[in-house]
């Protein structure tokens, strides 16, 4: 009997989600991981699992159980990383997921200075927009932008992301500047998403608007926004890690400037059983430094 190695393994199933994927991530056979479980409940006297063909979904003890498991995991944890000295120096893999302009925008300089920092890390990068799922992807940490959803994932603020209303001075030569949110309606807009009803939220003495804006375009993507905001087809609502560039050369003026809009919140998230590895805390101190002008 090894309990430390039966949390261990119940973790891995449950962040896996079925014993085949916690298997491989455990080097062991899918056999091997399932008489393990069975032997714990036995042993503990409940049913921590309730199994079926399709999926595997922890019984309400079997929630109490993982959580408790990941606290003391995570507690040998950190013992065992100040015993052996990786509280001075990082080592391991980060496997990282972030938004792709966010990325391009601000990680390229920002790893490689980690990286020549910590000779000891290696890190796998996934630049994608979708919301990851971090335990069942196998991610250990994730960068994200705006409200974020309730879950068991812990979350630290990074910075704050500014925003702004912009469009091209061609643009605003041949339409006019909107004097007023309630103006977007003679105007052509370039949304961000993929919904033909977007709302756009502006606020003035403590009072907030919603406006349902449209265009002729609308796209996921912030640079092909705010190309196309420089090519004069319309207004756009931009991070001002994306458009900063074209602010400050003046392909793009603001509008709407007494209208704040609320900031952004970049947030690093994890799965609690991470929140002690050196690596993970190691990159999300260095980034709250780094970022903290953003």
């Amino acid at each position: 009997m090894n309990p430390y190695e039966d949390m261990r393994i119940f973790a891995q199933v449950m962040e896996a989600g079925s014993f085949t994927a916690a298997a491989e991530r455990l080097g062991m056979s899918k056999q091997s991981v399932s008489r393990r479980l069975m032997q714990l409940e036995e042993r503990l006297g409940v049913r921590l699992l309730n199994r079926s063909t399709r999926r595997l979904d922890a019984t309400p003890l079997g929630q109490h159980y993982y959580q408790s498991a990941l606290r003391l995991l995570g507690e040998v944890q950190q013992v065992e990383h100040d015993i052996s000295g990786q509280t001075q120096t990082l080592r391991g893999t980060l496997r990282l997921s972030a938004p792709l302009s966010f990325a391009m925008a601000h990680l390229g300089c920002l790893l490689t200075e980690f990286l020549r920092v910590h000779p000891l890390v290696d890190v796998e990068v996934d630049l994608s927009d979708r919301p990851v799922d971090l335990i069942g992807e196998g991610y250990d940490l994730a960068l994200r932008i705006g409200a974020l959803e309730d879950s068991s994932l812990i979350a630290r603020r990074i910075a704050d992301v500014e925003r702004v209303y912009c469009a091209s001075p061609a643009y605003l030569q041949a339409r006019g500047a909107p004097a007023s949110p309630q103006q977007l309606a003679d105007h052509d807009c370039l949304p961000y998403g993929h919904s033909r009803h977007v709302q756009w939220h502006f606020v003035q003495g403590g009072k907030t608007q919603t406006i349902q804006v449209s265009g002729r375009m609308r796209a996921n993507n912030g640079e092909l926004l705010r190309d196309s905001a420089i090519a004069a087809m319309g207004i756009t609502y931009l991070p001002t890690f994306i458009v900063g560039q074209a602010l400050a050369d003046g392909r793009l003026l603001t509008v709407l400037d007494d209208w704040a809009t609320p900031a952004l919140q970049l947030s690093a998230v994890y799965p609690q059983h991470r929140q002690v590895a050196r690596p993970v805390q190691g990159f999300v101190n260095f980034l709250r430094e780094r970022l903290a002008q953003l």
